[in-house]
């Protein structure tokens, strides 16, 4: 029997409603489910593991990927080894970040393929080929090599942050039999932390990527050569962008 849907279930912020609906059962059905007294079917499971960011075999398994865990500092970037991997991450670059995504929302958000699947990849091209075109952090994020693709670190706790200081609302809709989860932003992004030069990158990141929908986006993210290299679970090398393939690669080299 599957055990832990309830707790991925309240790390992604899903009701149990939406995720009933999702698999077409009743809300106490899905409780049921929950509690390990009714199976589900094969395409339940499927449509689950999905939503949940989780491979099938996980999900069958009852195997909760060890994804380290985010802790924001005030000093500089460190990481430490204890019963799991914490990364520490600088209090500014956090601020930077939230501010880029509400850009990035503000511009695309409301596209109808854009739901959180495209922004984790999104958030991830913007960084890390600005890594490589400029040899220098834009928003020094971690990124984690994921099922579904690159995802930044502590993304649904750093979302559920800004839901509670209403500079996002959350809307959970049905797309193509599957759940998707939409952001739209509650206030305009503080421009005066990002500069005109990563704006211009921003703009031409969204501009080739934004209309491409979350199978196309995982697809695309998987075959870059930085995801390709990072070990499961693990954070994902800024330095490996210098290796990319040239269909990948945003830079001209001499």
């Amino acid at each position: 029997m599957i055990t832990i849907i309830k707790q991925l279930r309240k790390q992604k912020a899903y009701s149990q409603g939406e995720l009933a609906k999702l698999i077409e059962v009743s809300r106490p059905s899905f409780s049921e489910i929950e509690d390990g007294k009714k199976d589900l079917t094969i395409s339940q499971a499927k449509k689950l593991a999905e939503a949940l960011g989780l491979s099938f075999n996980d999900l069958l398994n009852n195997k909760i990927p060890n994804e380290p865990e985010l802790v924001i500092e005030k000093d500089l970037v460190k990481t430490k080894k204890e019963s799991n991997i914490r990364i520490s991450v600088p209090e500014k670059n956090m601020k930077k970040f939230t501010e880029v995504f509400l850009y990035v929302l503000n511009r695309i958000g409301a596209k109808p393929n854009v739901g959180e699947g495209v922004l984790c990849k999104l958030m991830y091209f913007i960084d890390f080929d600005f890594y490589e075109r400029y040899e220098k952090q834009l928003m020094g994020a971690v990124y984690i090599k994921n099922h579904h693709g690159p995802t930044p670190l502590g993304f649904p706790k750093i979302l559920e942050d800004m839901e509670k200081k209403g500079e996002i609302v959350r809307v959970v809709k049905k797309l193509y039999n599957y759940q998707q989860k939409k952001y739209l932003p509650l206030r305009e992004s503080d421009l005066s932390l990002i500069t005109a030069e990563e704006k211009k990158h921003i703009d031409w990141v969204l501009a080739r990527l934004s209309d491409k929908n979350a199978r196309e986006m995982e697809e695309y993210s998987h075959r870059d050569i930085p995801w390709i290299s990072a070990e499961d679970q693990s954070a994902i090398d800024y330095e490996t962008v210098f290796y990319r393939t040239p269909d990948f690669s945003v830079r001209s080299y001499d």
